[in-house]
């Protein structure tokens, strides 16, 4: 594994075991380096600006700046050159990680996720091609449905074609690009022009803020 092969990541959790734990677990990948941790989210955001990693996993909960707060910072609308930030996230008590995703996030996983999972959390972020994970995705998601009863989100400036809607349909049930061109029988390349096109008709930076879209505004269904 080439050192330009292999996804750089840094870790922000103001606890020390858990920062080392996911360290461990990361470190065993062999495409995956921890270059830098942060225990504060002053910190996070002095470091990762300064190193720019591949992939921030970020704590939602730190002294100082909030993940919400270094999201936005490393990956908010402003942000000209963001960073991938993925969420870390107890999720039962977490319900404020929307402001996360909205803030830029490219994902989020479970403290207690598991390795695989972190490690598929990580590589997703990486090449901005899945969400995290399907079931945690749509747990969250509806979640977020049902705490916003009513859609709070503009339209499209321009209308989704019925492909387009289609499309945006499986990223918010947390399809993967070839998973939708094999639902849709079309193909990689096509998904992938789809998924750019959404993006600029919703004013949108990735795949997790189409999905929060299309729970916001009812384009999937809860049941």
């Amino acid at each position: 594994m080439t050192a330009s092969s292999t996804i750089s990541v840094l870790l922000a959790d103001d606890q020390a075991m858990v920062r080392s734990g996911l360290r461990l677990l990361l470190e065993d990948e062999p495409d995956i380096t921890v270059v830098a941790e942060a225990s504060d989210g002053v910190e996070t955001v002095e470091m990762a600006r300064r190193l720019r990693p591949n992939v921030c996993l970020v704590d939602i909960r730190m002294p100082r700046l909030d993940g919400i707060e270094v999201t936005r910072a490393l990956a908010g609308p402003g942000v000209p050159d963001p960073l991938r930030v993925v969420v870390v996230t107890t999720f039962d008590t977490d319900e404020y990680v929307y402001g996360a995703l909205r803030g830029g996030a490219v994902g989020f996983i479970l403290k207690d996720a598991g390795a695989n999972l972190l490690a598929e959390a990580v590589r997703a972020a990486n090449i901005g091609d899945a969400l995290v994970s399907p079931p945690v995705t749509l747990r969250l998601l509806r979640h977020l449905a049902d705490v916003h009863t009513t859609p709070t989100a503009s339209g499209p400036g321009r209308p989704l074609s019925k492909r387009e809607t289609e499309v945006v349909r499986a990223i918010a049930k947390g399809r993967t690009n070839q998973e939708i061109a094999a639902e849709l029988f079309i193909s990689l390349s096509t998904v992938k022009s789809h998924v750019s096109g959404i993006q600029t008709k919703l004013g949108v930076r990735n795949r997790v803020q189409i999905a929060a879209w299309a729970w916001e505004n009812r384009i999937v269904k809860t049941a």
